[in-house]
C-alpha cells in the first residue's frame, strides 16, 4: 500500500488498523497489551484507531517485540553535504597577521 496519495488521518488510521493486526497477531488482547506497556486499555484502544502519541506507539511497538521496525519506518539520516558545509562555517583561506607575532619578532632581535 502506497502512502503518496493519503491524507495524513487515512495513514495515521491504517497504522493503527497495523498495530491492531501485530496484537492479534501476538495474540494479546487490548488489556494484556496495556498492561505491558503501563497504558490504559483506552490508550490502547485510540491507539489502533489512529489516535496515538508517539511516545505511546513506541511503548506498544516494544511490548510487541516490534521497536526494531521503527528503523524500517524511519532509517537514520545522514547530514547532506550542503548542511555539512553550512555547519563547518567559514575556513580559513590563509593565515592573518597577528599582534602576538609582531610583539614576539621585535623581542627576539637584539637591542644592540
Amino acid at each position: 500500500m502506497s502512502f503518496v496519495n493519503m491524507s495524513p488521518a487515512a495513514i495515521a488510521e491504517e497504522l493503527g488498523d497495523r498495530l491492531k493486526q501485530a496484537r492479534l497477531n501476538a495474540d494479546l488482547t487490548q488489556a494484556e497489551v496495556a498492561l505491558r506497556t503501563g497504558l490504559n486499555r483506552r490508550t490502547v484502544l485510540c491507539a489502533e484507531k489512529g489516535k496515538v502519541q508517539l511516545e505511546n506507539l513506541i511503548a506498544m511497538l516494544a511490548s510487541l517485540g516490534m521497536a526494531e521496525q521503527l528503523n524500517m519506518f524511519l532509517p537514520p539520516q545522514e547530514i547532506s553535504p550542503l548542511q555539512l558545509a553550512k555547519l563547518k562555517g567559514r575556513e580559513r583561506q590563509r593565515a592573518s597577521k597577528s599582534t602576538n607575532r609582531k610583539n614576539r619578532i621585535k623581542e627576539d632581535k637584539p637591542s644592540w
